[in-house]
Parts: C-alpha cells; structure tokens; sequence
C-alpha cells in the first residue's frame, strides 16, 4: 500500500475532476465538488497542505483506493 502523498488543496480538486467530479461551489475555503453516477459530494478544503487524515477521508468519500488517487495526480 502507497503512503499518501503531500498535495494541496488544488492538486486534490484537479485529481478529482479527472473522475468526473466538477466544482459546484466554494465557501470560503472549501470547495464543494459533486459527481453525478455515482451521486457523491466532496468537500476539500483549499489548503497549501491537506492534513494526511483529512486526505484518506476524502479518497474514501469518493471510493478510490491510495494507489488509484497517487495514479490520479
């Protein structure tokens, strides 16, 4: 198993639209993200640095194993 790597807050939005997400809206700092099949919403925040934990959250929220979301960046 891959260790997650060290990513901003950009680098993981970018990530994410390549399976599909699209940005729906941003409040302050955090973007909202939505993909439509399977319907799933995201929130990342718009960090320099994503925290490790908050990171493997959010690879689980979009059912991606760490090897496949390293792949994505």
């Amino acid at each position: 198993m891959t260790k997650l790597p060290v990513t901003s807050g950009v680098q993981c939005v970018k990530a994410l639209e390549k399976i599909g997400f699209s940005i729906v809206r941003q409040r302050g700092s955090h973007i909202i993200m939505v993909r439509e099949e399977p319907r799933t919403t995201v929130s990342v925040p718009d960090h320099k640095e994503l925290d490790r934990g908050t990171l493997r959250a959010i690879v689980r929220q979009v059912e991606l194993s760490v090897d496949e979301f390293v792949a994505l960046l």
